[in-house]
């Protein structure tokens, strides 16, 4: 027999003895059932008593022993109807102890069938207690559910409200935000506008300049070429006298002193001389006509622009060699005939020409207009007869003035002679050194009060 047939009959047999002998766990409740198995023990072991009445046992082999088993099978044959009988009876015990076997089996099943009944009875009893508790507890239970339910609305309109809150407070955020970056977009625009409106009138006004410098130099190229004519055919101006000044006057007195207690220091002097730097500042090679102390050239070394300064003065020329300042002592007539013609691309005069004869005075603009480059330029500082005050206080303090010079007339000098683009500034204003004059009316007190000294510059055409 093949091991597969084997196993399949062991688990027949494994079926048939559970059925005929059922677990009390395959019922849904726990039952102590018989245990049936020392009565099958006994069922057995009477069966294997009733199989062995008639038989002999077994000795070992030989003569002895067939002798012996013969006479035992013929005292069996003999007593036969003696335990007939015995046997039967025996037969029929066996027969009733598998019949009660097979009650009590059915007995276990129907205990088994009456457990499984009583556990579904159980369960239902339990449902039907589950069922009571909930209908008993439903009242309650509703309540409850209706009072939670009106809680969570309301915390649901609560929270609806606080967002609709939170969303308007963001919506207003935004709106200030978008509010706010409009308004700083605008100034930037507006700034913007605003600088690019100036950079155009900068230059609107720098090509104005430009033009008018071209324009005036137009204007003195034709007078030049007028003058050369009326030269040629004979008609021509009477010349000035020129009155050599080859040494400075004796005055008898310290002028360096005089210049210190009058004029002012030289941090004084320097602070007002400062926006000169704005017109001398792409120059290369500048002269400064009466250097006196010094004040312009140490600001043009500051700046980095070379300058030459002259003077009559020889302590105001050593003055400026101690400070190791290029100046030297000479005559400005001299000197600028000396020097060749468009040499200088910067001339400063300051507080020069009102120490001139009258009939000095256009030579030494023409002189210097003579010695600038295209474009050089040339500035002049000088007492303001525009301003009475000038005569009240300072003009006539120093005894080596001669005439105050109106900026008209210089300014008619400076274009005879090939100027233009030409600006007059007041400088030093009287109110400052004769508060008094603050009690006059402001257009009155400009008129004839305004600046004790004018500055006049002016560009080579």
């Amino acid at each position: 027999m093949e091991s597969a047939e084997l196993i399949a009959l062991l688990h027949e047999v494994r079926d048939r003895v559970r059925a005929r002998n059922p677990e009390t766990a395959a019922g849904g409740v726990e039952i102590a059932l018989p245990d049936l198995m020392p009565l099958a023990h006994s069922r057995d072991a009477a069966l294997g008593k009733v199989a062995a009445i008639g038989t002999v046992n077994p000795r070992a082999g030989g003569v002895v022993n067939l002798l012996v088993q013969a006479w035992k099978r013929m005292i069996s044959r003999v007593l036969d109807w003696h335990v007939r009988e015995q046997v039967e009876f025996n037969r029929k015990s066996v027969a009733c102890i598998d019949t009660a076997i097979e009650v009590m089996n059915d007995f276990n099943r129907a205990l088994l069938a009456l457990g499984n009944r009583m556990a579904e009875q159980d369960r239902l009893h339990a449902e039907f207690q589950e069922l009571k508790d909930i209908r008993d507890h439903w009242a309650e239970w509703r309540f409850e559910w209706e009072r939670k339910l009106q809680q969570n609305e309301m915390q649901f309109l609560r929270s609806v409200a606080d967002l609709q809150s939170g969303f308007q407070h963001r919506a207003t955020l935004m709106d200030a935000n978008y509010r706010d970056a409009m308004r700083g977009q605008h100034t930037e625009f507006t700034g913007a506008l605003e600088r690019f409106s100036i950079d155009i009138q900068k230059r609107l006004w720098a090509d104005l300049e430009r033009i008018r410098l071209d324009y005036e130099r137009l204007i003195y190229s034709e007078l030049k070429t007028i003058r050369q004519r009326a030269a040629i055919s004979g008609v021509s101006a009477p010349s000035a006298s020129r009155e050599e000044t080859g040494a400075a006057p004796s005055l008898g007195f310290d002028y360096g002193r005089f210049a210190e207690r009058f004029r002012g220091t030289e941090e004084y002097v320097k602070a007002g001389q400062q926006f000169y730097l704005n017109y001398f500042r792409a120059c290369r090679n500048v002269l400064d006509i009466g250097c006196g102390r010094g004040e312009f050239l140490e600001m043009m070394k500051s700046a980095g622009i070379s300058a030459k300064g002259i003077d009559l003065s020889q302590e105001a020329v050593d003055t400026c060699v101690h400070k190791k300042l290029d100046a030297e002592v000479a005559d400005l007539f001299v000197y600028l005939e000396n020097l060749p013609e468009a040499s200088l691309d910067g001339i400063f005069c300051s507080q020069v020409v009102e120490h001139l004869p009258p009939d000095r005075l256009p030579e030494m603009v023409r002189l210097s207009a003579s010695r600038l480059q295209r474009n050089g330029v040339l500035a002049i500082e000088t007492p303001n007869p525009e301003c009475l005050a000038i005569f009240a206080t300072h003009f006539y303090l120093d005894p080596t003035h001669q005439r105050p010079v109106p900026h008209p007339l210089l300014a008619f000098y400076l274009e005879e002679f090939g100027m233009g683009n030409i600006e007059v500034r007041k400088l030093s204003p009287a109110a400052d050194s004769m508060p008094s004059v603050q009690g006059l009316p402001e257009d009155f007190r400009e008129a004839f009060f305004g600046g004790l000294d004018y500055a006049i510059v002016g560009k080579k055409l």
